[in-house]
């Protein structure tokens, strides 16, 4: 008899105890404020911020320029060592200097002067050439004499042709001989300008990679400049992107000032998403914005959708599929849902402030 009362109390306990831990949290709508947001995470970097490049492989003969350093646009950064192209530079400027066209012009006054004699002769031999052919006619002197006086006057022709000839010939070559020289100068000066690397904007050095006597090959950034306004560079996720629009505020955490909130609000979003990553990239400025800031800062930003005033809202846990809520007594009863935050769901209908509903 005792061993039945022992098992009756036993069983009636342990009845009580799956009743208890098998009761499921539940809650009832309430209304509330709700604001819609996408998570995005980013970065800051300086406005017009871009990687320097050396152009040439080479060994970096002189720093010009100290990290913090303001610079103007077309300022010398770097000089990397380019003997060699200095002489081939001061190569180019001797020729360009001996073929100038405008230093050659004494050889155009020969030739001038060759095609004036050229005409003298022709005029001369043209009426030696006519008085023998008069002459000829009343058989006055010999056929010898006739074809003499011609051949010389068909002779100073064509030498008279051959020089306006030469001349031409000899104008243009100077022309181009001019022209190449100058070409090949400038083609010479560009390169050697390659050797110094300048600044692409007005801006500040924020970073300085290499030290004089490093060898520059091309791969790596030198240097890295921006100006000293700050943009926000966020990455969104492919599933949200079609919900971000020029001018939306952002709200900004970062771990530099965690204590604080900063607003901002997005100014461009780039059409082509990163295949790698699955993503958008989009750029914000601060609206309010911290006092000190520095390239790379990493954040967080939730970018308002929309918000709505003294909504109908539940614990997005209570949602089953976004469509559905579980009643006491585990029916389902089909709801109809507006904005959701990271904690929050609008409820539009299906349930009211009175339904009591259940974790599922």
């Amino acid at each position: 008899m005792k061993f039945e009362q022992k098992l009756f109390l036993s069983l009636i306990f342990s009845l009580t105890l799956y009743s208890c831990t098998n009761k499921k949290e539940s809650t009832t709508p309430e209304t509330k404020n709700i604001t819609e947001s996408v998570y995005a995470t980013g970065f800051i970097k300086a406005k017009n911020q871009y990687e320097v490049f050396g152009q040439t492989t080479g060994v970096i003969e002189k720093i010009f320029v100290q990290e913090g350093a303001h610079v103007k646009k077309g300022a010398p950064l770097f000089q990397i060592d380019n003997k060699n192209f200095k002489i081939a530079t001061d190569n180019a400027k001797l020729v360009s200097f001996a073929a100038d066209y405008t230093r050659n012009k004494d050889k155009l006054l020969d030739a001038e002067k060759t095609i004036d004699l050229a005409k003298k002769n022709l005029i001369y031999d043209s009426l030696q050439f006519q008085r023998q052919k008069n002459l000829w006619s009343k058989n006055i002197g010999s056929k010898l004499q006739y074809e003499q006086k011609e051949l010389n006057y068909q002779r100073s022709k064509a030498e008279y042709i051959k020089a306006k000839t030469n001349y031409n010939d000899l104008k243009r070559q100077l022309k181009l001989a001019s022209g190449q020289s100058k070409n090949n100068l400038e083609i010479a000066q560009l390169k050697e300008d390659d050797f110094v690397v300048k600044s692409e904007i007005n801006g500040l050095v924020y970073q300085i990679n290499k030290e004089e006597g490093e060898i520059n090959r091309g791969e790596k950034p030198v240097a890295i400049i921006g100006t000293e306004d700050f943009i926000i560079e966020l990455s969104i996720d492919e599933k949200d992107i079609v919900k971000i629009k020029k001018g939306q505020q952002v709200i900004i955490r970062m771990d530099s000032y965690k204590s604080q909130v900063f607003e901002a609000k997005v100014i461009s979003i780039e059409p082509m998403m990163n295949i790698r990553t699955r993503s958008f990239q989009a750029e914000a400025i601060f609206t309010n914005k911290p006092t000190k800031l520095f390239p790379n800062l990493s954040l967080e930003a939730n970018i308002i959708i929309q918000t709505k005033q003294n909504a109908l809202t539940i614990p997005r846990k209570y949602i089953i599929n976004d469509t559905y809520v579980m009643l006491e007594g585990g029916q389902l009863q089909k709801v109809e849902t507006g904005l959701m935050d990271y904690e929050l769901v609008e409820i539009i209908s299906g349930i009211d402030k009175s339904t009591k509903i259940q974790l599922p």
